[in-house]
């Protein structure tokens, strides 16, 4: 009797360490976001925060045993956000590259993306070069503004009449509809799969674009825990479907496939 006992309250002990070991680590974890920025993450018409990002992002707190909260924030100013810590995630459609590599902790990618030239509908032009002498919108501190500053595409840059910044992508499309700029640098989800169902036949997307790229979710350099309970729960979701079942809702198609 006595040993049976100790043996029970020796699973006991083991069942209370496991409990408390899940219980370790972060319990919420505060996404930031660009809340413009359809259809990955914007207000709707009740003015709840909704879109692909944020459903992928509710799934994998979900399985990693976090609740989550979304706080717009200045995208420009995302790198502050994140290092003061009023953040702990950026997850956005957040381009890879080498700049970004050397100042976040990243994700493994979970999405593909290109930068397109968006124009009227009724616009001259047919190609990217011939945006010369045009003016050409871009999101400020975005992928769109980056690759402008590449050695590769000083060229196209200096042939430019000018090229101006914006807080978000909703003040870059209402510059085109006003025409006050002739063209923008456009994320590939947004431009297809947003404003063109939202004002079908308005725009027209280049055939060429500004690059291929993939997509991950960025963290403090230093903060491991979180980056490593995130892979793994968006590891689940591609391998169970998922991911593939949350990008056809928003997109019609699956452009989790990295």
């Amino acid at each position: 009797m006595k040993k049976l006992l100790a043996l029970v309250m020796g699973l006991m002990m083991m069942l209370m360490m496991v409990a408390g070991c899940g219980s370790d680590g972060p319990k919420k974890m505060v996404i930031g976001l660009d809340d413009n920025f359809a259809p990955m993450g914007y207000r709707n018409e009740k003015n709840e925060i909704v879109g692909m990002d944020i459903d992928l992002a509710r799934e994998a707190c979900k399985r990693a045993g976090m609740e989550v909260e979304f706080k717009p924030i200045d995208w420009g100013a995302k790198e502050a956000e994140l290092k003061s810590k009023r953040i702990d995630a950026i997850w956005n459609c957040f381009t890879v590259n080498p700049e970004r590599e050397k100042v976040y902790g990243l994700s493994k990618p979970y999405m593909v993306n290109a930068q397109l030239v968006v124009v009227p509908k009724d616009s001259s032009i047919q190609k990217i070069a011939d945006l010369k002498g045009k003016v050409v919108a871009v999101q400020d501190d975005s992928t769109g503004s980056y690759l402008l500053e590449l050695p590769e595409n000083k060229e196209l840059k200096d042939s430019l009449k000018d090229y101006r910044k914006y807080p978000d992508f909703a003040a870059i499309y209402m510059e085109l509809d006003n025409k006050r700029v002739d063209a923008a640098i456009v994320d590939a989800v947004l431009a297809r799969g947003y404003y063109d169902k939202l004002k079908p036949g308005q725009y027209r997307i280049l055939d060429e674009n500004m690059g291929d790229e993939v997509v991950a979710i960025a963290f403090r350099k230093d903060d491991k825990e979180f980056l490593q309970r995130i892979d793994k729960a968006m590891d689940e979701m591609k391998k169970d479907g998922t991911c593939k079942k949350i990008s056809e809702k928003w997109m019609g198609a699956d452009i989790t496939k990295y």
